[in-house]
């Protein structure tokens, strides 16, 4: 495999400071950053930089390793700074503890020439040598940490076009994607979100031929996102306005809408912001939505709809992850056959459904609450890239029934009770048929989601998202209990897909 190299010229202290904050956004449990240089050469200067990145403390006390040989750091990512100068042989390491370092965290590596071979094949390495009144940087890897480290130069550079290119930058959230989010500050201004959305990467063809991705339409790129964006707030929706933007990298710089939540100080949902969500999605249904929506001049994003092969495989991840999880074993061809007849049938029901623009992921995560405000601007909404046209009740579930926090019955009621008062409100509404739909899809969505967490334990280790699993549930059985959807909710019953385990 042939080898990545990338060079930064750093003009002073301060641009070396930035590159170990660029790569402090990047770094990742298991990386290993190997730093080269003449004395004097800022090695140290660059590892202060990254590890005050990702303690967010620009003031930490970073001492040298030179005579502990290790320092370590309990940051966003465990990181232990090595210095290996006065080592006197390679088998050293496994007394200072570098294979723990790695399957811990992450290691900074002065001197990695005394390692004799023994670092990761897929170690950055990061040389850094005089040059004209500065220095320069030449990184080099395989790949995994330099193609992290080089998108992360790649965000600084789209800062420097859009005039933010000394801001500092500090890890923010990440999401069950590849996407992830970073407050970047300027003093003086107000911060900014900096978004970083690759595209997605296509799996193997599961149906028909087509990946996951392609049958459940989940957007591939930024550009719809920033097409659902302009659409939401040419409508009087307060999402974030766009600053800046690379479409093709998958770049934005945005407006920072806050991060009060839907939560109290203990944890508790709070109802009043539920039903303020609720009436916001009722103003939004009452609207008309075209499909076709304008990223740019010339790019148009089409949004696609929420069809039956959709629904379907969402649904199926309960089958293929939660079922195997519960009965210690694949769903036999028996269980998949019944669990598509009666899905079938449930969803011939939605045929004369209100459809409507559908966020598809309206719940408290995406939902920024801003109390000083009034009217529907008290929600700033995020995340709206894989918005579909679908049923409306969709949104209305994924509210009522937000899967990372337990809403009482009471809680869901209050909420959906206000979202069909503001569309009584607002003139005729088919409150029964709503009823309905909102049934069919509570049922749908967290029958996905119980597949979800579980294969987000089993496939990508992360174990905590089974805590959710009995919350899920229960609202699960609380939508199986409309009487459109008795024969689902018999099968479900018949499996034991609704015990508590």
């Amino acid at each position: 495999m042939t080898e990545a190299v990338l060079e930064r010229f750093l003009a002073d202290e301060a641009a070396t400071a930035r590159l170990g904050e660029d790569l402090a956004m990047a770094l990742r449990a298991g990386d290993a950053v190997a730093l080269q240089g003449d004395l004097g050469a800022g090695k140290s200067t660059l590892a202060r930089a990254l590890i005050r990145a990702l303690a967010e403390d620009a003031d930490l006390e970073v001492p040298s390793p030179t005579f502990t040989l290790v320092q370590s750091y309990e940051t966003r990512i465990p990181v232990h700074h090595f210095d290996l100068y006065r080592l006197s042989s390679p088998d050293e390491l496994d007394e200072l503890g570098l294979d723990d370092a790695l399957a811990q965290g992450a290691a900074l590596i002065e001197w990695p020439e005394r390692a004799g071979g023994r670092l990761p094949e897929s170690a950055l390495w990061i040389e850094l040598a005089e040059q004209d009144e500065g220095r320069v940087a030449r990184l080099s890897g395989l790949t995994g940490t330099f193609e992290r480290a080089a998108r992360s130069l790649a965000m600084r550079d789209f800062l420097a076009s859009a005039g933010w290119g000394d801001a500092s930058r500090r890890h923010f959230v990440g999401d069950a994607s590849a996407r992830s989010y970073e407050i970047v500050s300027l003093p003086g201004q107000a911060p900014r979100v900096l978004m970083n959305s690759p595209r997605l990467v296509l799996g193997p063809p599961v149906r028909d031929g087509k990946p996951y991705a392609v049958i459940a339409h989940t957007a591939q790129s930024m550009t719809a996102f920033v097409a659902i964006d302009k659409a939401l707030l040419a409508a009087g929706v307060s999402v974030p306005a766009i600053h800046a933007q690379d479409l093709d990298q998958g770049f934005l710089l945005l407006e920072h809408l806050g991060s009060e939540g839907f939560l109290s100080s203990d944890g508790q949902p709070i109802a009043e912001r539920y039903e303020a969500a609720a009436e916001l999605l009722a103003m939004m249904h009452g609207k008309t939505w075209l499909d076709r929506m304008e990223a740019a001049p010339g790019v148009v994003h089409e949004v696609p709809p929420f069809d039956r092969d959709a629904m379907l495989i969402e649904a199926d991840l309960l089958v293929d992850w939660y079922v195997p999880m519960v009965t210690g074993k694949p769903a036999s061809d028996g269980l998949r056959e019944g669990y598509h007849k009666e899905w079938n049938a449930v969803l011939d029901r939605l045929e004369a459904s209100e459809y409507t623009l559908m966020l598809r992921d309206f719940h408290s995560p995406n939902i920024i609450w801003r109390g000083e405000r009034s009217g529907h601007d008290r929600l700033g909404i995020v995340d709206v890239q894989d918005a579909l046209i679908g049923p409306a009740a969709y949104d209305v579930a994924s509210l009522a029934m937000d899967a990372r926090v337990s809403i009482s019955p009471e809680i869901e009621q209050r909420t959906v009770a206000a979202y069909v008062a503001a569309r009584h409100a607002a003139g005729a509404f088919d409150e029964a048929g709503f009823a309905e739909a909102y049934a069919i899809m509570a049922a749908q969505r967290n029958s996905k989601i119980l597949g979800i967490f579980v294969r987000l334990e089993k496939r990508d280790g992360k174990p905590y998202y089974l805590k959710h699993l009995p919350r899920i549930r229960d609202y699960l059985r609380r939508a199986l209990a409309h009487p459109a959807l008795a024969g689902l909710r018999d099968f479900y019953m018949a499996h034991g897909l609704l015990e508590e385990r």
